[in-house]
C-alpha cells in the first residue's frame, strides 16, 4: 500500500476538490457560491486556483453556459467518488461500497434520454454495483418536482428545471430537433422551407395531455402553429407512423438520425428557431446526501454525456441534396 505524502499533500488546499465538485455540479460560479456559501470572488478565486493547479481551464464559456473541459469530466466522477468516501467515514465510519449495496433506484426520463442511456448504464452497473437495479418510467416535464417531492422518483433526467429551493441538479448538454418523412408519401421539397413545414400534417411526441407536446413553448416563442394529426409518447410509434402516412414526424434529432433511416425516412433540418430546454439530471434536496445516489449521479453524468457525443459522432442531420 502506498503510503501518503503528508509533507506534499498539506500544500494543497483540500477544500479546492470540493470547490470542484461544486463547480461541477452546478456549471456557474454563481451558483457553486451559493452551495458552497461563499461570496463569489472567493468562488472565482477557487477556479483560478483549480485552472494553475491542474493546467486546465476546467470551465470553458460557451455562450451564455460554462462547459467542463475534457480534463475535468474525466477527473469529476473520481474525485466525487473520494468526496463522498470521506463524508461517509466522517458520518457514520461505514464508507459507501457500490459492490454490496442493494436497492432499486428509480429514475424519470422525458424525450429519447432512456435509450441513451439505460444500455451504458446497465452495463455499467453489472460491472460495478450488481445489486442495484433499475426501475425507470417516461415523466411530464411538469410531473417530475412532484414525483421527486414524493419519493415517486430518485432521479429525473430531461428537460427539467432545477433551479429551485427543494432540488437540486447538473446541465448535461442542449436538444436539438429534427423532422422526417416518407419521400413516397410527403414531398415537401428540399432544402425545406418553413412554410412548407408548417402546412403539411406532423406527428410529434407528447408525455402531457398537449397535442403539440414538448414543442408547445418553443413554436409559441417563435409564434408558429402545425396541425398535429397525431401526438404519442413513443419516438418509434412517430417513426412508424411516418412510414405509413403522408405526416412529417419531429423528433429528437438524436433519435432521427439513428432510427429514421431503418423506416425508409427522409430526414430533414427544421427550418424553425426552434429550441428546446437543456437536458439536466435533478434531484430532490432530501436525497442530496444519499451515498448510493451520490454515486450513482457521479456514474451517469459521463455515461450519458458519452453516449450523446456518440450519437452526434455517428451521424448529423444534414440536408439532402
Amino acid at each position: 500500500m502506498r503510503s501518503i505524502d503528508h509533507f506534499n499533500l498539506r500544500s494543497f488546499d483540500l477544500n479546492l476538490l470540493v470547490a470542484f465538485d461544486a463547480l461541477m455540479t452546478e456549471r456557474s460560479v454563481t451558483r457553486a457560491a451559493q452551495r458552497l456559501k461563499l461570496g463569489q470572488p472567493a468562488m472565482s478565486h477557487a477556479l483560478s486556483t483549480l485552472r494553475l493547479l491542474l493546467d486546465d481551464e476546467v470551465l470553458v464559456r460557451v455562450g451564455t453556459a460554462m462547459n467542463p473541459t475534457a480534463k475535468a469530466i474525466a477527473l469529476a466522477p473520481r474525485l466525487r467518488e473520494l468526496l463522498l468516501q470521506i463524508q461517509n467515514t466522517l458520518t457514520d465510519g461505514k464508507p459507501f461500497d457500490p459492490q454490496s449495496e442493494t436497492r432499486i433506484v428509480r429514475l424519470g426520463f422525458s424525450s429519447e434520454l432512456e435509450i441513451l442511456l439505460l444500455p451504458r448504464l446497465t452495463a455499467y452497473l453489472q460491472a460495478h454495483a450488481p445489486g442495484i437495479s433499475l426501475l425507470t418510467r417516461s415523466v411530464a416535464r411538469g410531473d417530475a418536482h412532484r414525483m421527486l417531492d414524493n419519493g415517486e422518483l430518485d432521479l429525473a433526467i430531461g428537460c427539467f428545471d432545477y433551479e429551485l429551493e427543494r432540488h437540486c441538479g447538473t446541465p448535461l448538454f442542449e436538444q436539438s430537433l429534427a423532422c422526417c418523412f416518407n419521400p413516397d408519401l410527403v414531398q415537401p421539397g428540399l432544402p425545406l422551407t418553413a412554410a412548407a413545414y408548417i402546412a403539411h400534417p406532423h406527428a410529434l411526441m407528447t408525455l402531457k395531455d398537449d397535442i403539440q407536446g414538448c414543442l408547445s413553448e418553443a413554436l409559441a416563442r417563435a409564434g408558429k402553429a402545425l396541425h398535429v394529426v397525431l401526438a404519442a409518447s413513443d419516438f418509434l410509434t412517430v417513426l412508424a407512423t411516418a412510414a405509413e402516412a403522408p405526416v412529417i414526424a419531429t423528433l429528437p434529432a438524436r433519435m432521427a438520425a439513428r432510427y429514421a433511416p431503418r423506416f425508409g425516412l427522409t430526414i430533414a433540418a427544421i427550418p424553425l428557431d426552434l429550441r428546446l430546454p437543456s437536458v439536466a439530471l435533478v434531484w430532490s434536496m432530501q436525497n442530496d446526501r444519499d451515498p448510493a445516489l451520490a454515486w450513482l449521479r457521479a456514474q451517469v453524468v459521463p455515461l450519458l454525456q458519452a453516449a450523446s457525443a456518440s450519437e452526434i459522432a455517428r451521424s448529423s442531420v444534414r440536408q439532402p441534396s
